[in-house]
């Protein structure tokens, strides 16, 4: 019987983002086909985590997965994938932390998306993934904060997303005590308010598919 060899750490860790990223972003049956296939390369407690996830939204009807991705990350605050929400809010200073995901983008060599916020998290683990894992570690770890929000809010649905996130947190370096509190009273409290001077990032949050949000 030949064995299956072990991914490095390095690219473990990139697939398991490119996992994640695919999960992460609108439902999509060819997004879960590639998944499939990259999961095969990986194993452990995140390969099951993100087996879990990739499970339970192939078991919907896909008018069922998409309005549930929709109610999830679109029309709840709490459950927002935009990381510089939680750690600026709607403030002057959002613009300038997404600015800094623009940065790295450029830094790396590849454009900022055109699309998509730079600070959406589907988008910041595709370029961990495929672009810059060095700097894609940072950003991500830079922002552990916010992903550990994200966590605790889909937990508490058990959201078959939860296990999809905590994949992605297994990648950094652990939550010290102080990360704990501030997710804590981020959780409770919400990010800071001031709406005004976001340009040139105005459109991020709510996304643009929700009407609603609580």
């Amino acid at each position: 019987m030949k064995l299956r060899a072990r991914p490095r750490p390095e690219l473990h860790d990139r697939l398991l983002w490119q996992c994640a990223s695919l999960l992460l972003s609108y439902p999509d049956e060819d997004r879960f086909a590639t998944v499939a296939e990259l999961l095969d390369h990986l194993e452990g407690a995140a390969a099951e985590q993100l087996s879990s996830t990739l499970a339970a939204i192939r078991a919907l009807d896909p008018l069922q997965a998409a309005q549930d991705y929709v109610q999830t990350f679109d029309l709840r605050r709490r459950t927002t994938m935009y990381l510089t929400y939680w750690t600026a809010g709607d403030t002057r200073a959002r613009g300038n932390a997404m600015l800094a995901f623009v940065a790295a983008y450029r830094d790396a060599g590849v454009a900022p998306p055109c699309d998509e916020a730079p600070d959406h998290l589907p988008v910041v683990l595709e370029f961990a993934a495929t672009v810059d894992a060095a700097a894609g570690r940072r950003l991500l770890a830079e922002h552990r904060v916010p992903i550990d929000v994200l966590h605790g809010a889909l937990s508490e649905t058990r959201s078959p997303y939860a296990p999809a996130v905590a994949a992605v947190l297994s990648t950094l370096p652990a939550a010290t005590d102080t990360d704990t509190r501030r997710a804590q009273r981020l959780a409770a409290a919400g990010p800071p308010a001031e709406a005004v001077g976001l340009q040139p990032f105005t459109l991020t949050v709510p996304p643009r598919r929700g009407e609603r949000i609580s």
